[in-house]
């Protein structure tokens, strides 16, 4: 017996007992459910009749539902995958496309044939052995093929194997796009970033022009003051005095005046228009100062460090010692700039002190010839001893006049005084008494001289008032000359050079590596956002 027709042998009494079993109980009864038991499995079943027409399953009426619902129907039916490939092949043999296992058993519940029937199982069984011609099939083992015979007919494609090869062709496309578009790619950045980049490395490794640098360092200080002290001497200690004037000479040194007046001194445009130089670097014979100037600004680069108050100068040419000698000159005319700003500060302070001084002494000497042609005038050197001689003499007269007084009470208490000598002791009173009163009156009225003592007295002490505060006006000027020439004294700068100018024994630019690295970098990041704005333009366009 066929060893595929006794698998799929039933029993007659349970097909009898059980003619229209749900697809479930078929299931289980043709192997897709529970194995049986050994020894019923061994027990020899005749064959069902061939003629045996399959009973399809009665289902109670119920409203149409759309595929989606039927496939999820049957989804939670929850069948083994033997019932699924079981109903594919009754698709199959139907001559129906399914999409999948569960659209099978859709599309045959469909067109009222039930998948899980015994009789069509046993209907495909029957099939695969009428295939063989009724003879027992034979072992199918490896052989060669015959000499000079074909090979076999390759059966017609059945529906999915034509989906297969549709996505192995839709996947071969995709991969086909992606190469095209990868070398597209490779193809744009080679164009537009790895050969402007070869030719920038080129440049920088091949054709530049060697450069040279002198590196510099120099702070600008202010002299100590003797009298320093409060809030300024703080500023001084901490460097921020001299801020603005580094400020300053920073930006003279990178001005059109300092390139001018270097050109002039050491050529520095004859020096760049030389013809070894490439014609990047090289600057035109006919080029305008702005073209000079652009160029200066590339070949001197000054930076300026507030915290700790250094100037860094760097200074490029084409041979180390032209370089050199830039920087020295650029140097000195740095010290120039300095003594220039302070001078006329220093200049306007001391004019002012000098002024005042010169005046207050030119007033004294005035005062001083005012009295000497009063005491040359009146004859009289000092009043003041003038007047006390006068009063002496006042004095001594007066002390006379009372001597002769008591002198002549005298005589007259005696009861007969001497006439005559009562006579001359009143006429000496009456002189002295005229003596003291001429000497009082030469005081204090105009005499034969012209003025009195008092009057001039007066103008003697006024000439002389004014000549004591000439002479203070005079030690005030001179003071504030002195202190004006401390405050000059402390308002010079001068430039103290920390890193001496040396001339460099080997080339300092172009740095290559480094400047095609950046090449790179800006011709990739150039390209990218190109690359990122066309993207989103062709984005929103198609959108």
């Amino acid at each position: 017996m066929n060893p595929t027709a006794k698998k799929y042998r039933i029993r007659r009494s349970a097909a009898a007992a059980q003619p229209a079993r749900p697809s479930a109980a078929a299931g289980a009864g043709d192997g897709f459910g529970p194995k049986p038991v050994a020894n019923a499995a061994a027990e020899p079943r005749p064959a069902a009749p061939a003629a045996a027409a399959p009973t399809p399953p009665q289902h109670a009426p119920r409203e149409p539902a759309t595929p989606e619902q039927e496939i999820a129907a049957i989804r939670a039916e929850e069948l083994t995958g033997r019932q699924l490939r079981m109903a594919r092949r009754v698709a199959q043999k139907h001559g129906l496309s399914p999409a999948s296992d569960h659209d099978a058993v859709r599309l045959l519940r469909g067109q009222g044939i039930d998948p899980f029937q015994r009789a069509n199982m046993l209907e495909i069984a029957r099939n695969e052995v009428a295939d063989g011609g009724g003879a027992p099939r034979q072992i199918q083992l490896p052989r060669t093929m015959p000499a000079g015979g074909g090979m076999p007919a390759r059966p017609a494609n059945t529906p999915g194997e034509t989906r297969l090869r549709e996505v192995r062709e839709i996947q071969r496309d995709i991969a086909r796009r992606r190469r095209r578009s990868l070398a597209m790619m490779l193809a744009r950045l080679a164009a537009f970033v790895l050969l402007p980049t070869a030719i920038a490395g080129l440049y920088y490794f091949k054709l530049a022009t060697p450069i040279y640098a002198t590196n510099s360092e120099f702070v600008i200080q202010q002299a100590d003051g003797q009298a320093g002290g409060g809030l300024g001497s703080l500023f001084q200690g901490a460097g921020l005095a001299a801020q603005q004037d580094s400020i300053n000479v920073q930006s003279y040194l990178q001005s059109r005046d300092a390139m001018l007046r270097l050109d002039s001194d050491l050529g520095f445009r004859t020096h760049f228009s030389q013809a070894h130089i490439d014609p990047i670097q090289r600057l035109a014979t006919d080029a305008s100062n702005e073209a000079a100037y652009k160029l200066y600004k590339k070949a001197v680069k000054i930076g300026y460090d507030p915290t700790e108050g250094i100037l860094r100068m760097e200074v490029r040419a084409a041979d180390p010692a032209t370089s050199a000698s830039f920087s020295e000159a650029l140097i000195s005319y740095a010290e120039q700039r300095i003594d220039g700003m302070t001078t006329r500060l220093r200049e306007d302070q001391m004019a002012g002190a000098r002024q005042s001084y010169t005046e207050a002494e030119a007033r004294v000497a005035e005062a001083q010839q005012r009295v000497l042609a009063l005491q040359e005038k009146l004859g009289v050197i000092d009043p003041a001893s003038e007047t006390r001689a006068l009063m002496g003499q006042i004095a001594t007269f007066e002390t006379q006049l009372r001597e002769k007084r008591l002198q002549l009470l005298q005589l007259m208490d005696n009861p007969r005084p001497n006439e005559a000598r009562v006579r001359g002791v009143e006429g000496e009173m009456q002189r002295l008494e005229d003596l003291v009163a001429s000497l009082r009156a030469s005081m204090t009225e105009d005499g034969t001289r012209g003025e009195s003592l008092a009057r001039i007295s007066a103008e003697l002490r006024i000439a002389e008032a004014d000549l004591a505060n000439r002479q203070l006006l005079l030690q005030q000027g001179l003071q504030q000359l002195e202190t004006a020439r401390i405050e000059a004294n402390r308002q010079v700068r001068y430039l103290s050079l920390g890193v001496s100018p040396v001339a460099p024994d080997e080339a300092t630019y172009p740095r290559a590596f480094e400047n095609t690295a950046l090449a790179l970098l800006i011709f990739g990041g150039i390209y990218l956002m190109v690359s990122l704005t066309l993207s989103i333009l062709r984005e929103q366009v198609s959108a």
